[in-house]
């Protein structure tokens, strides 16, 4: 799902012309293999939200040893998520980079009978990206007493009921990018924090 634009690896189907798309990169059978592992997915989400890091640094912000970060930034490398981030850091410390700023999600990956492998990669990415969304969530309402009024009155939790055709819903998924899109080159403010947007669409059984 690129966040087609998004920072945190998520699925989303792909979008027409519209406001500026950031980098993505597609996902394919080999490519989600190799990105489809939790601790992987937030070292990426972390290098895409807060800039080049060293192993060592990710395995301090993650909670997880630097000999776990730095096999799993090689193989993010190999994969094609991250690359050398030359001029950060001294001596000999190896900083990293993020490649694109998002992640597209093909869904028919998930459906491809003839390879289990690549089906439960994608069960595994979605589900990590589900998990993240709601440790996201989880975490700002745990600390959102620490933050100024106007910032607690300016965010939104909402969920809405719909009666749509498949082509309806993928008409609005595209309308909601391209207006979340449209922020992203903003003026930066004074006051201007870094601010998550979530949105999930997905049709159910049995409700008028």
């Amino acid at each position: 799902m690129p966040e087609k634009n998004t920072e945190t690896p998520q699925p989303e189907p792909e979008q027409p012309a519209g406001p500026q798309q950031p980098a993505v990169r597609t996902l394919d059978a080999r490519s989600l293999r190799g990105l489809a592992h939790p601790l992987r997915i937030r070292m990426l989400a972390a290098l895409r939200h807060e800039g080049p890091a060293t192993a060592s640094r990710l395995a301090e912000q993650l909670g997880e040893s630097s000999g776990a970060t730095s096999y799993h930034l090689r193989q993010l490398a190999a994969h094609g998520f991250v690359e050398d981030a030359p001029g950060h850091g001294k001596g000999r410390e190896r900083w990293w980079r993020a490649v694109h700023q998002g992640t597209a999600f093909d869904e028919t990956l998930m459906y491809d009978e003839s390879d289990p492998e690549t089906r439960g990669a994608a069960d595994a990415f979605l589900h990590e990206i589900a998990t993240i969304h709601t440790q996201e969530l989880n975490t700002w309402l745990g600390d959102s007493h620490n933050w100024p009024r106007e910032w607690r009155a300016s965010t939104d939790m909402s969920d809405f009921t719909l009666r749509l055709t498949p082509a309806q819903a993928t008409e609005l998924i595209h309308k909601v990018h391209d207006l979340v899109n449209g922020y992203r080159d903003l003026p930066q403010a004074e006051d201007t924090e870094t601010v998550r947007f979530h949105t999930h669409a997905f049709p159910r059984r049995g409700h008028a």
